[in-house]
């Protein structure tokens, strides 16, 4: 007994120094190592010239123009796209003058910026005209009307003020200044801006579709392409973090509809069965919100907690360095909180019901349409495979519309490298990491014609802010646009220069 004492109390011991010997290795490499890296500007470097007064009251015009797409084109109003374009020449003359332009699909516009060097890749810059409707009956909840471009109490307010014309006009903003500048790139320049991004139109009927198609009927391939995602969010955790996170999307979740459906015997409800077809198809809807598709710490997700946890205090870095150790506990962690959950695995929502036409009638039929995001590496196939799995032999599952997710572009690019490099060097405090975009963008379209495609939206804007996009009081801080209109041009002179 005294001598398994005495071999259990070693053992310890040595459990013991182990454990110190692991906490002070952590110790130091979260102090040596595990650190934020530093900018490589050795000084600040000077300011861009924006010309800020005019941005906003550019955006603020452009805000006023209400191109809201529709899926019916019977029901979009072409005469403000019009409009939008007799606006943007009035703005921008140099761009009109020097660049050629070219109308693709019905609006969609085409802007060129030739170099002498036509040999070499191209950049493109995406944005889009249109925007969403304004929810009838919310009319009222706005503080300044939806479509006024009021600029009041330090924003710009509206309806396309974050989604997306603050790209557009600030990319406009950049170029304009420096064709004034006389700048000459070493490399063509185009920027496409579609016309019906916000109803996800695919084929021909797309605007960015097309306009990739032009690409490709020439044979260009494309350097890389910039598009919405992204943005700097401000993340401030006392005692633990206060930075600010640029997260540039490099891949983005497909998406896709399916109804499911269950048939059964209709007839009176005064003499019901014990399940009719509403209770065999809630069965079935319980059983795909218990079976959920694995989760996965991808890598894209995996870096952006890497680069988060460089940048915390010291206290907090010493057990972020540990992460890779304590990875299963992090992931069981994420996948409780919804926001997490959807950045680490395929996302099941039964969102529309169907059933008897009136209360006293037995359904005949009954249907669901269940939208599904989809993670990159799994495919429209992979979710229909897994709703028959769960829904059972009963049921029938139908496709309604869907797009398969993006590829994964790399972060050892370009112009990922140029994205980081000017975050840095306008604040070396700024965290650049990548993430998933959980959201579609035109840039998906743009694939076959280009392997390194970004979604980033260079404007300083908090969490609160952005979930008015799509929503109501929709807007902007002034005082984040001109860092944006300097990041599109320190963007474009870094990729295009020799």
């Amino acid at each position: 007994m005294k001598k398994d004492s005495s071999k259990t109390s070693k053992v310890a011991k040595a459990l013991g120094l182990t454990a110190a010997a692991g906490l002070g290795i952590s110790m130091v490499r979260a102090a040596t190592v595990y650190k934020p890296e530093k900018s490589e500007a050795t000084e600040l470097l000077p300011p861009e010239n924006v010309d800020l007064e005019r941005f906003v009251k550019n955006l603020s015009k452009a805000i006023s123009i209400p191109t809201i797409s529709n899926d019916d084109d019977a029901l979009v109003d072409w005469s403000k796209f019009d409009e939008f374009h007799s606006f943007l020449k009035e703005a921008y003359p140099l761009i009109h003058e020097k660049l050629d332009l070219q109308i693709i699909s019905k609006k969609s516009l085409m802007y060129h910026w030739k170099s002498e060097h036509p040999e070499k890749e191209p950049i493109c810059l995406l944005a889009h005209q249109d925007v969403v409707p304004v929810s009838p009956g919310t009319e009222d909840d706005w503080t300044h009307p939806a479509f006024s471009g009021e600029v009041a109490d330090g924003f710009v307010w509206g309806r396309g003020a974050l989604d997306i014309k603050n790209q557009l006009i600030g990319i406009m903003e950049a170029v304009e200044t420096l064709l004034s500048e006389n700048y000459v790139p070493e490399r063509d320049v185009y920027l496409c801006f579609g016309h019906n991004e916000e109803i996800m139109a695919n084929g021909e009927v797309s605007g960015a579709y097309c306009m990739m198609k032009y690409f490709k009927d020439h044979g260009i391939k494309l350097d890389s392409v910039i598009d919405e995602g992204g943005a700097i969010l401000p993340v401030h955790i006392k005692g633990v973090i206060n930075r600010n996170l640029a997260g540039v999307g490099v891949a983005e979740k497909g998406h896709v509809d399916f109804e499911i459906s269950v048939s059964a015997k209709g007839g009176h409800s005064s003499a019901p069965a014990d399940h009719n077809a509403l209770g065999a198809l809630s069965k079935i809807v319980l059983n795909l919100e218990n079976h959920q598709f694995k989760e996965e710490l991808t890598p894209s997700l995996w870096a952006l907690f890497n680069e988060i946890g460089k940048n915390t205090t010291y206290p907090v870095r010493v057990i972020a360095s540990n992460l890779p150790l304590l990875k299963p506990l992090v992931q069981k962690i994420c996948v409780k909180i919804p926001e997490s959950a959807a950045m680490m695995r395929t996302t099941t929502a039964v969102t529309m019901a169907s059933g008897s036409p009136a209360p006293n009638v037995l359904p005949q039929k009954a249907s669901v349409v269940a939208n599904f995001r989809i993670m990159p590496g799994q495919t429209i196939a992979d979710v229909e495979k897994h709703i028959k799995k769960y829904a059972g032999k009963k049921a029938e599952v139908t496709f309604m519309k869907g797009n398969e997710p993006s590829k994964v572009s790399p972060t050892d690019s370009r112009a990922f490298n140029a994205i980081r490099k000017i975050c840095k060097d306008m604040d070396p405090e700024n965290i650049v990491a990548p993430y998933l975009v959980m959201g579609g963008t035109d840039s998906r379209q743009y694939e076959p014609v280009c392997d390194n495609i970004y979604r980033y939206s260079p404007y300083l804007v908090d969490t609160s802010l952005l979930l008015t996009t799509h929503g109501t009081n929709e807007r902007i801080p002034i005082d984040s646009m001109a860092d944006g209109v300097a990041f599109f041009k320190r963007y474009i002179k870094e990729l295009t220069k020799d």
